[in-house]
């Protein structure tokens, strides 16, 4: 008995092996609860396993596959609220994409209020959802739901706690928001007044003890001053954690944005004062003669009433990026943002010595603020852009975006060299070697654009222009659209290979590909090369890098161009089948809903593997030339392995 379980065990062995590339790193539960008669709260709680993260359900277009909620029992549900989003998922500038992408890792709740029909008795439907990790993606993956809304079952709504991820967002805005509380000190309305809140500490303190508990109590009321502005903020009922994610991403809001940045950069070019009324000021400042605990608040109170024209544009870049991430974060960006702005003036109360190796102010100040002006200015663009990228208007393309760059940074360039002056800024005998050494940065950096209007890529600012194909020119100024390189010109008598290339279409890299694995197969067989099948999709990370860094490498896209026929097969191309077309699979019992679904199952039941990329060579009896090839970033290895197909094809 023992030897034939033995037996059983090793012939099963090579199943379980396969089977256990077969990634599944999401699981799904579902409740719903009743709201009232005939609405609905329905529930989808995702839990993700370590080191996996699922993509939110609002992303830019050209990006990853959203999570989506798909009703296949629409005809009963009379309307839909929008989703809502626990806990708000964390945002990463993703470079492969060029665009910032939303994501979950360890868990996420997605929950959604639907109207039914007066008699309906279930809701139905899939959740459609993408993960991926460091290294791979896996095809977008669809779970079945159904409600039963006959009974009516209670089930607790848990608010989920908050994650690794969101804790890292929150350090981030805080340290962010530090380094811009000390960058507000070198402005003309703060630096100046380190000097008179010295004085004020060092007459006021009968003792030293006194005067660091008195700078002390200063530096706390200042942080309480600003934490309580993010309060507010965060307080604003538009502006809650369920929603935020989709707020921020709409139209309306990044316009709003641009207007509000644009006013603050003017402001600090010197057009106009932001300043709080007189009368707050004069108020603020007659507390100051209190003296002890009392005179320390007024005095951070001043502080912040005085120096507002220069800090508040400033404060609003960071309430703009804490707004946008929901939850704490205004408080923290506040908190981070008062801290960098007390700590020196609580250390120079401190030590009034150190006072004396401050320089002194001057013209100086207003050249940082007028700096910060045209930055602000530049950076305000990037909001009119995330508007029209969704609206579609294709009014910001990436050459026109690109061109206000250039004239800005180099308007900025220019007036660190000197040759333009704004309202504020004082006479300059001389160019302090500073200013020079800064101009010649910048408008470096000016002329390091100037190619992207032709189509350059501009890699180390990839992250704010539109990408490549929102474009007048997605190929270039002067560049047509690239064609396939076809044979058959030279055998026009072939009419099956004729056909076959009609279907080809430029791929990355300039290389010639089918979408259809039937297809690509019969074209291999009719030009007698050997098949090379790409298991991909739009949203693979790492398949873009494969193909950005591996595949132009000239001996790799060489023999890719010359010696195969490549199939790409998009495992998320979310085009629908026709209905007669659609099945069940017989290696995962889901239905094959959409073309990404067939190619995905098909490496399914063929490979026992479901993430991308990979890579497989095959003869024309679809038998393997090599050992299948996933992520592989070196070059001389992938080369190597294409040769030891070919070689094998050859024999």
């Amino acid at each position: 008995m023992k030897n034939k379980l033995l037996a059983l065990l090793f012939i099963l062995m090579p199943l379980f092996s396969a089977l256990a590339q077969i990634e599944q790193p999401v699981s799904w539960q579902f409740s719903h609860t009743k709201v009232e008669d005939g609405k609905y709260k329905l529930t989808f709680k995702a839990n993700i396993e370590s080191g996996w993260h699922l993509y939110s359900v609002s992303l830019p277009e050209g990006g990853p596959i959203a999570t989506s909620i798909n009703y296949e029992s629409s005809d009963i549900i009379m309307s839909k609220e929008d989703l809502v989003e626990s806990p708000a998922p964390e945002k990463h500038y993703d470079s492969a994409f060029d665009m910032e992408l939303a994501y979950w890792s360890n868990q996420a709740t997605i929950s959604q209020i639907v109207e039914v029909t007066s008699g309906a008795e279930s809701i139905s439907g899939y959740v459609e959802f993408m993960v991926c990790d460091d290294e791979r993606c896996l095809p977008p993956d669809q779970v079945d739901f159904s409600f039963d809304i006959k009974e009516k079952i209670a089930v607790q709504d848990t608010k989920p706690s908050a994650t690794s991820e969101d804790t890292n967002s929150y350090w981030s805005i805080f340290f962010i928001a530090l380094g811009a509380g000390l960058i507000a000190l070198l402005t003309p309305c703060v630096f100046p007044m380190m000097p008179m809140t010295v004085s004020f500490f060092t007459k006021q303190s009968s003792t030293k003890a006194k005067g660091i508990k008195n700078a002390m109590f200063y530096g706390f009321f200042i942080v309480a001053i600003y934490v309580l502005i993010g309060s507010i903020i965060g307080l604003i009922p538009n502006l809650n954690p369920d929603d935020i994610n989709e707020f921020s991403t709409g139209p309306a809001f990044n316009i709003f944005l641009f207007i509000i940045l644009v006013v603050f950069a003017i402001s600090f070019l010197g057009a106009f004062e932001l300043t709080m009324p007189s009368s707050w000021v004069n108020k603020a400042d007659r507390g100051v003669d209190k003296g002890g605990v009392i005179g320390a608040f007024f005095m951070a109170l001043t502080l912040a009433l005085v120096s507002f024209s220069c800090t508040g544009p400033i404060v609003g870049g960071i309430l703009v990026k804490a707004v946008t991430e929901g939850g704490i974060a205004p408080i923290i960006g506040m908190a981070g943002f008062g801290v960098g702005l007390a700590l020196p003036f609580v250390f120079f109360a401190m030590f009034p010595g150190f006072m004396n190796s401050l320089p002194k102010s001057g013209g100086w100040l207003n050249s940082v603020k007028v700096v910060l002006g045209f930055v602000e200015l530049a950076f305000a663009f990037k909001f009119l852009s995330n508007a029209d990228l969704v609206l579609g208007l294709h009014l910001l393309e990436r050459e026109v975006y690109i061109a206000i760059w250039i004239a800005i940074f180099g308007a900025l360039g220019f007036y660190l060299l000197g040759k333009i002056r704004l309202p504020h800024d004082s006479p300059m005998e001389y160019l302090p070697v500073s200013r020079l050494l800064m101009g010649l940065f910048v408008l470096s950096f000016t002329i390091y654009m100037i190619p992207g209007l032709w189509g350059a890529p501009l890699k180390l600012i990839s992250a704010f222009p539109p990408p490549m194909e929102y474009a007048e020119s997605p190929e270039g100024v002067g560049n047509r659209a690239r064609q396939p390189i076809r044979i058959s010109a030279t055998d026009s008598e072939n009419k099956e290979l004729v056909k076959l290339e009609e279907k080809m279409e430029v791929g990355p890299q300039g290389l010639s590909v089918f979408h259809d694995y039937d297809d690509a197969l019969a074209y291999a067989k009719e030009v007698g090369k050997p098949l090379f099948i790409d298991f991909t999709g739009k949203a693979c990370v790492n398949c873009r890098q494969m193909e950005i860094n591996v595949w132009s490498d000239p001996a790799v896209n060489s023999l890719m161009k010359n010696d195969y026929v490549v199939v790409a097969l998009y495992v998320d191309y979310r085009k629908q089948l026709p209905k007669e077309e659609q099945y069940i699979s017989e290696t995962t019992g889901k239905k094959i809903r959409t073309v990404g679904n067939k190619w995905s199952d098909f490496q399914i039941s063929r490979y026992k593997i479901n993430s991308q990329p990979y890579y497989v060579l095959l003869d024309h009896n679809e038998k393997e030339l090599a050992e299948p090839k996933a992520y592989e970033p070196n070059k001389n290895a992938y080369a190597e392995w294409l040769k030891e197909g070919l070689e094998n094809f050859e024999k």
